[in-house]
């Protein structure tokens, strides 16, 4: 593997967190030389952890992209609804590409970027980090290789855990539809991706009920404050208050998201003046808080997803079921069960790296960024934008469903949207 050059667009927490954290732990991989980021404080963090120069620390990323190309990649770890212009231009300045998901909030801005990602020679990879993890690596293999036997139905859940839900989907970034997209897209376009890949087919026909039942004003208790530190008389019994989430001592995530000063007082004052310390019940969110998705793929194999914000762990539970056994999986545990119809049943424990998050799998994803660009072991892409479009449009059905109630078929609904498939 030969190291490689990377600008950043976006410095937060996955663009701090994850891919800078990468080229710090793995110095003779990758090595970040500019940043972007309208956040003087966040360019500063960075800038300083990566000694890049202040002449490469630009305030936007049409800025850094105007310098022409200046290192091997980009990586684009905007807001989800600043995606497809800097992937557009990072592509047309030269620059091998990572994305994070989603590509786009809308159908029209995922195909610009799969369409250019089909047509450039460039090397463009989205940021589906669950197909690199070798939890899931495992998972497809044994699949494919029949050990269950015919493949017939799959069930999967996203248990977002109930702190991360009241963070990330309730006071943060992703609350609203409107700022950032539905949270069957911006959450788990990972886990529709990771069905459709371990299927091996598209999804024929879906369906998809949820609401926002919880996180709403109706449900305020009666002497609940609007902010959590204002005297709250209900705290003790509430297990989403700022205090509890935000004060216990932890500095990292994702107390580290809601201010760059993590002082005690510079937390407190966050909480105290910012979105972060709103009473769940008193905030501007409205995407679900729970959702099912029921899909019908092509060899009649059907599958169900789950996913909620009402759990206590934060992990992923996957089942799936074949003619002569059946997989059962826990993600945070890397175990897969495997049961042989009248057999003695096998554990399996994936291996992952130790550091990083999504169980390892940031730095497996990363690992294959770098030996994709480089050109060391002529590696392709695992998830280019013209694949992910599949899960992205099952996504953007699934919404559909949720808000009309009907089954959508998908081969109509990417005939509608003008996809190439």
């Amino acid at each position: 593997m030969s190291k490689i050059t990377a600008v950043v667009a976006g410095c937060g927490n996955r663009g701090k967190d994850a891919y800078g954290f990468y080229a710090l732990s793995r110095p003779d991989n990758m090595k970040i030389v500019a940043i972007a980021d309208p956040d003087p404080d966040k360019r500063r963090i960075m800038g300083e952890l990566h000694s890049i120069p202040k002449h490469r620390r630009f305030s936007s990323w049409s800025e850094l992209v105007q310098e022409g190309k200046i290192a091997d990649a980009a990586i684009i770890s905007t807001m989800d609804r600043d995606h497809v212009e800097p992937a557009l231009s990072f592509i047309k300045a030269g620059y091998d590409l990572l994305l994070e998901k989603p590509i786009d909030p809308t159908p029209e801005g995922t195909m610009k970027v799969a369409r250019l990602s089909a047509e450039s020679e460039k090397r463009v990879m989205v940021a589906h980090v669950l197909r690199y993890s070798s939890f899931f690596q495992k998972l497809k293999h044994l699949i494919d290789s029949g050990r269950i036997g015919e493949l017939v139905a799959i069930e999967h859940k996203e248990n977002i855990g109930f702190f991360h839900f009241a963070h990330s989907y309730v006071r943060g970034n992703w609350r609203k539809t409107s700022e950032s997209g539905p949270v069957i897209l911006t959450k788990s376009c990972h886990d529709l991706d990771i069905l459709y890949w371990l299927v091996g087919s598209p999804c024929r026909l879906l369906s998809s009920f949820g609401s926002l039942t919880y996180f709403r004003s109706t449900k305020q208790p009666a002497n609940a404050t609007d902010r959590c530190l204002e005297g709250c008389s209900v705290e003790g019994d509430c297990p989403y208050s700022a205090r509890k989430i935000y004060m216990s001592g932890n500095t990292g995530w994702p107390v580290s998201t809601i201010t760059t000063d993590l002082s005690e007082a510079g937390i407190s004052r966050a909480i105290e003046l910012g979105p972060y310390g709103r009473c769940v019940f008193k905030c501007d969110n409205d995407v679900a808080d729970h959702q099912v998705v029921s899909m019908l793929f092509e060899r009649d194999i059907t599958v169900n997803f789950l996913l909620t914000g009402f759990t206590e762990d934060m992990t992923r539970t996957i089942r799936v079921f074949g003619t002569k056994g059946e997989i059962r999986g826990h993600f945070d545990k890397r175990e897969l069960q495997v049961i042989s119809f009248g057999e003695d049943r096998e554990v399996i424990t994936t291996s992952a790296p130790l550091m990083g998050s999504h169980g390892g799998a940031d730095f497996q994803m990363m690992d294959a960024f770098v030996e994709m660009v480089s050109g060391s072991q002529n590696v392709s892409s695992l998830t280019t934008p013209e694949d992910s479009i599949e899960s992205h449009m099952m996504a953007f059905a699934a919404e559909e469903s949720r808000n009309t109630s009907k089954i959508i078929d998908m081969d109509e609904f990417r005939q509608r949207h003008m996809l190439f498939h």
